[in-house]
């Protein structure tokens, strides 16, 4: 009798992503997952105990090359870092569509939504360039965000397609105007 092969959380988390990548969430479930790694379903619920342990270590994985996406831009210098993790983040959106929508176009309710690495990692950038206090740098990187999630939006919806250069336009104006309204409340 031949060995058994064992197939991985990782193999199945990797195929998972695949899988979203090319057909959506909903293709993530134990029977097409089977399908595409060769096997039962016996070895994905040998490595998670629930379908939303799975996703959950989908989201994770999804998470961190998203945030491979941002530090390849802000390590590229084309912009000053923290435009870089905005083109970064519409980049994502059209180049990888489904992951996204997955992460960025979900309902949260009820989930943690606290600040994660990056928005604090944004916030503490706008605080240094500005002066501004931590809290102001906050609620100034929510309103430029909401304008990159928009733009994010419609390129990972295909709903309108938008050039670079326009991009780049509208994400300098945008944080130049907020920037501008946020110093003169502190001045």
């Amino acid at each position: 009798m031949p060995p058994k092969v064992k197939i991985t959380k990782n193999e199945i988390i990797q195929t998972a992503l695949e899988l979203l990548r090319k057909e959506g969430e909903s293709a993530i479930n134990a029977r097409s997952l089977a399908s595409a790694l060769g096997c039962s379903t016996q070895p994905i619920f040998s490595n998670f105990a629930t379908m939303e342990d799975l996703q959950n270590a989908v989201r994770s994985s999804a998470y961190e090359l998203y945030l491979d996406f941002l530090n390849r831009e802000a390590e590229s210098e084309k912009y000053p870092k923290y435009k870089a993790f905005g083109m970064a983040y519409v980049r994502f959106a059209k180049e990888e569509k489904e992951l996204f929508r997955f992460l960025f176009m979900c309902d949260r309710t009820g989930e943690d939504i606290s600040p994660t690495v990056d928005f604090e990692e944004s916030a503490q950038i706008i605080m240094n360039a500005t002066g501004v206090s931590i809290e102001k740098a906050r609620l100034m990187h929510l309103e430029i965000w909401s304008c990159v999630h928009g733009i994010g939006t419609m390129l990972a919806t295909s709903f309108l397609p938008l050039e670079w250069e326009l991009i780049s336009d509208i994400l300098t104006d945008v944080y130049q105007g907020i920037r501008a309204r946020h110093l003169s409340e502190v001045n």
